[in-house]
């Protein structure tokens, strides 16, 4: 871990617009999960070594700063580029003092994350979800030594869908990320029916899925590297396939698409595509209070 000093740390959501506005805040660079697929590796990205995390060692002060500039309220979305919740957090508490400030200054939040130390800031989501707040978990397989080959330093995902329950059971709207999906690995309908399944138990009420994966320069060396240490064979199985494609679908991508919606559909599970920014029904009739 190193401490960096920000320049500026929110910036306008690039998507959809929206009848309120949305803000990306990224407090962390780089990332301790080491998850053997992860896009924001690339060289787009300009990390040049994603495990040498740093903490912006400002960004509770120009959270606050920049917010108190905004003309119109609206909400903050964490977790784009590297996990508010690593390890690092439960010392530091960046993200914890954070939420304080975006619920003095009257912010929603939406949160990204694979770890269940969310849950120790519980208190401060029920404060901030009488605006508006959302945390979605990104669950790519229940399959724990699964798990543990491609995303071995994040929480396992039964401590994730534990942490699920308990966020839901305190009132607030969760989901799951459904993505990557690593083909090859993880395209398969037993994997997608246990994730979506599990999800739902604990009380998940939206989806985003996806059937494949980023593959660019940076993100592509280190992940073949990685399929060599723990799945011997299958890089050559990416080359043929991909080569040097960036969008790398399952080969059963259609079979897959059709039953993410008909399980999702029967199990009550909203499906939301990619930059989709209601993930809360009711937030239409909240879009006076931005």
């Amino acid at each position: 871990m190193r401490e960096i000093i920000a320049k500026t740390i929110i910036s306008p959501f690039r998507e959809r617009s929206t009848s309120y506005k949305r803000f990306t805040y990224n407090p962390y660079r780089g990332c301790q999960h080491a998850c053997i697929y992860c896009d924001s590796r690339s060289l787009c990205y300009g990390i040049d070594d994603f495990e040498d995390v740093a903490y912006k060692s400002n960004a509770v002060e120009l959270l606050e700063t920049e917010m108190k500039r905004k003309r119109k309220k609206g909400i903050i979305y964490t977790g784009s580029m590297s996990d508010p919740y690593l390890p690092a957090e439960e010392e530091l508490e960046i993200t914890k003092r954070s939420l304080e400030v975006i619920r003095d200054c009257g912010f929603g939040v939406q949160i990204t994350t694979k770890s269940d130390l969310i849950v120790r800031d519980l208190d401060l989501l029920k404060d901030i979800s009488e605006r508006y707040c959302s945390v979605v978990f990104t669950l790519t397989t229940t399959d724990e030594m699964l798990a543990n080959k491609i995303e071995a330093a994040a929480p396992s995902p039964s401590r994730r869908i534990a942490a699920i329950q308990a966020l839901v059971d305190g009132g607030i709207h969760v989901g799951i990320a459904m993505t990557p999906i690593l083909p090859f690995i993880e395209d398969d309908e037993d994997n997608l029916s246990a994730i979506l399944t599990t999800a739902k138990d604990a009380g998940a009420s939206f989806v985003y899925a996806s059937t494949g994966m980023t593959l660019r320069d940076r993100q592509r060396e280190y992940y073949y590297k990685k399929l060599d240490q723990y799945f011997p064979g299958l890089t050559e199985i990416y080359r043929k396939t991909y080569g040097d494609m960036y969008s790398c679908s399952s080969p059963k991508s259609r079979e897959l698409k059709n039953f993410i919606k008909t399980k999702a559909n029967l199990l009550g599970i909203r499906l939301l595509s990619f930059g989709e920014p209601i993930v809360c029904p009711d937030l239409d009739s909240q879009r006076t209070l931005f």
